[in-house]
């Protein structure tokens, strides 16, 4: 399977195919790459009702966990633009796999993979970062009860009403102050 943003078609017969240098290496050496879709990671699209998911929500409803995200924040040093932010967040792989028994998982154990670095003039206010950290605690519950009826990975892992019942219906994931430094 291709996706067709990364076939660009050239003439009426050529085309190009457009890889990362990793898939490029390994089709070279005449090898299938480690993230190819032919080695069964392709679980379809979602529907239009998830295309806004922030990836905290995901997260939260990750059965495996393997990276950690430290994300640095720069405030505007500009004083008529107090609430202008620019930044990166990068995952880095972890040596351990945190698979989940239950879930969703808790603000705990989402932040406690979470660091932010917080560079700026004045003090940190959560308040003015907008969505990139915010939860929807009913997105989170609709989103676990399409994955365990569509996503058979998803079967058999239980689903706790009281653990969703900790985030809110639409604000920053709990304990996100503790996070940043």
């Amino acid at each position: 399977m291709l996706d067709c943003r990364g076939i660009i078609c050239d003439e009426k017969d050529k085309a190009t195919l457009l890889l990362c240098s990793d898939c490029s290496t390994e089709l070279s050496k005449e090898k299938i790459p480690r993230l190819a879709l032919a080695n069964g990671l392709f679980r379809g699209e979602l529907p239009d009702m998830f295309a806004d998911l922030t990836w905290v929500e995901e997260k939260i409803c990750a059965i495996y966990c393997t990276t950690a995200h430290v994300t640095h924040l720069f405030q505007s040093s500009d004083p008529s633009q107090p609430k202008v932010f620019h930044g990166n967040t990068c995952a880095h792989d972890m040596n351990i796999v945190s698979t989940a028994s239950v879930l969703p998982r808790t603000p705990a154990d989402v932040t406690g993979r979470l660091s932010v670095i917080f560079v700026g003039p004045g003090k940190f206010n959560p308040k003015q970062l907008g969505t990139i950290f915010c939860v929807c605690k009913s997105k989170i519950w609709s989103f676990l009860l399409w994955l365990k009826y569509h996503n058979r990975l998803y079967a058999n892992i239980p689903l706790d009403p009281n653990i969703v019942d900790l985030y809110p219906e639409d604000d920053i994931i709990p304990g996100f102050t503790e996070c940043v430094v």
